[in-house]
């Protein structure tokens, strides 16, 4: 195949921009003008003429989670609800769109309390109104937070004498009844006793997210599926697997295992295991760990306490010994380790639990990785450096979080948060990802963010602490380039380059010319994975 008449970005530092570019047996063959491109092409060649659209390495979303994504395109779509009545009515017509009968569990997620107009968090008498016949359970859209009705707390049976959780909790009103409010690890309590996925289901669902990851431009995706499977992390490995040999996948998957104990990691490890097992469609990533919460749900871990709740500091999930050990045990058996950290104090307790591992065993090039990196300080920033710490970040985050930063932390602190143009002028290696489905996974919405520093309505007019605007190029490196050195893969994807793998996006606009404000708008017309055409509009 030869691809010509283009306006191609290769995020090669060495030639950033050609006109056509040769693809044979799956890899990238030749990157140049169109006379010294078409040279290549022979009776067998397929042509395409790019007309001039701009073409763009595929995107490889650093972070997200693609089996919860596919999972809640089965629940109740609490996306965008401005209130807990509109809530309610959603999951009530969710019920009977899908007859869902009595005794069945009803799940949802997306609500974000901060947009209701109640300004309030969901109870269980609000779930209650919904249906005292189902065990109904709604994830807060971060996650990190779930509301349970009285009939799932019953079942879970945590609703008479509510256990005490470490690295979590289980908020009660004043005469010690559970409210609903199930946060961090006390989240478990109920997920654990829904039905789980098998197997079967896993791969279809897999493959469902996979074809809309297509659609977006997505070619690479660095996925923590384990949290969407309660039963057995195995279950998720062999979908995968079995997937991989059947030659069906068609978006590459780097797999971020979520594996909170000791002995989950020992098992893991016995299986023999190690981050970049597996194949260029299916591999092991590094070991995530979950270190706190999330802001808006007032449970990522502070330095300082929240400046509209002096009583919290927010949620630590381990001490700093454990930290220590967790990490220490996947930097001693192969597997790169990537922390969930979105408080500066999460993200001390990491670099902390990175340096003493260095220290204790050094390693030429561990990569550790930090996930999110959200309220950061200079000395912060300046140890991500000084460790070669990745910044493993959501530019999209900027559209939902930038009406609460300031609420929950202060102008002051704030002014520290989502750095990411001083982590690249420091010189830290950064990969863009999405969490989708916290948000959606279109990374030309992050790199529209990243650019403009604005939600995707254009607020505010010069965004939101401008200075910390990135170029195009340097949003759009992050997305390929950044992601693809995050999973020590940037010799074998990335950039368009000879002899990496021919993985593509062809874009409507070229991104570099329009108005940034347009950049959210622009569409995907074609996607190419592995030398095929696998996405055409």
């Amino acid at each position: 195949m030869v691809l010509y008449n283009g306006n191609i970005f290769t995020a090669d530092k060495g030639k950033k921009r050609a006109e056509a570019v040769a693809i044979k047996d799956g890899k990238i063959t030749a990157v140049g003008t169109d006379e010294e491109v078409l040279g290549y092409k022979d009776s067998n060649t397929k042509l395409i003429n790019l007309e001039g659209k701009t073409a763009v390495p595929g995107f490889n979303d650093s972070h997200m989670h693609l089996l919860s994504y596919a999972v809640s395109l089965e629940k109740a779509d609490l996306n965008g609800t401005k209130s807990i009545d509109e809530m309610k009515e959603r999951v009530k017509n969710y019920i009977k769109r899908n007859n869902i009968p009595e005794g069945r569990w009803v799940l949802g997620r997306g609500w974000n309390h901060s947009f209701f107009k109640e300004k309030r968090l969901p109870s269980r008498q609000d779930l209650d109104e919904i249906s005292q016949n189902h065990p109904i359970v709604l994830t807060r859209t971060c996650g990190h937070l779930c509301a349970a009705n009285t009939r799932a707390l019953k079942e879970a049976g945590i609703f008479d004498n509510p256990p005490e959780i470490e690295g979590g909790g289980i908020d009660v009103d004043r005469n010690g009844v559970p409210t609903g409010i199930l946060k961090e690890k006390a989240q478990d309590l109920v997920y654990r006793i829904i039905p789980s996925l098998n197997k079967r289901e896993i791969k279809g669902l897999i493959l469902k997210a996979a074809e809309n990851c297509l659609k977006e431009g997505i070619t690479s995706v660095q996925t923590d599926d384990f949290e969407a499977v309660k039963s057995d992390f195995k279950d998720v490995l062999d979908a995968y697997f079995e997937l991989d040999r059947e030659k069906r996948l068609k978006v590459r998957i780097n797999e971020q295992c979520l594996l909170p104990e000791m002995e989950k990691i020992q098992a893991f490890i016995n299986m023999g295991y190690k981050t970049g097992y597996g194949s260029e469609f299916f591999k092991i990533g590094p070991l995530k760990l979950l270190s706190d919460g999330s802001l808006g749900g007032r449970t990522a871990a502070l330095r300082m306490p929240y400046a509209d709740d002096e009583t919290t500091t927010g949620i630590l999930i381990f001490s700093q010994d454990e930290l220590d050990r967790l990490v220490e045990m996947g930097h001693l058996n192969g597997l790169q380790v990537a922390v969930h950290a979105i408080g500066d104090r999460a993200m001390d307790m990491a670099l902390e639990s990175f340096e003493k591992a260095l220290s204790k065993y050094p390693k030429e090039d561990p990569r550790f990785r930090i996930i999110h990196a959200q309220i950061t300080t200079r000395d912060i920033i300046e140890k991500f450096k000084k460790l070669d710490v990745i910044a493993d970040i959501q530019p999209i985050f900027v559209s939902t979080d930038l009406a609460v930063v300031e609420e929950r932390i202060g102008k002051e602190r704030a002014k520290w948060t989502y750095n990411w143009k001083t982590f690249i002028d420091y010189g830290v290696h950064v990969a863009g990802g999405s969490d989708c489905p916290v948000e959606p996974f279109n990374p030309l919405y992050g790199i529209y963010a990243a650019v403009t520093r604005k939600n995707l309505d254009g607020y505010p007019e010069n965004g939101w602490l401008p200075e910390q605007k990135l170029k195009v190029e340097e949003a759009l490196y992050i997305f390929t380039m950044g992601s693809a050195y995050a999973s020590f893969e940037e010799n074998i994807k990335g950039s368009i380059t000879p002899g990496k793998l021919a993985d593509i996006a062809v874009l409507s606009d070229n991104i570099f010319e329009i108005e940034p404000e347009g950049i959210k708008d622009v569409n995907v017309e074609k996607t190419i994975v592995d030398g095929e055409i696998v996405y055409e509009k």
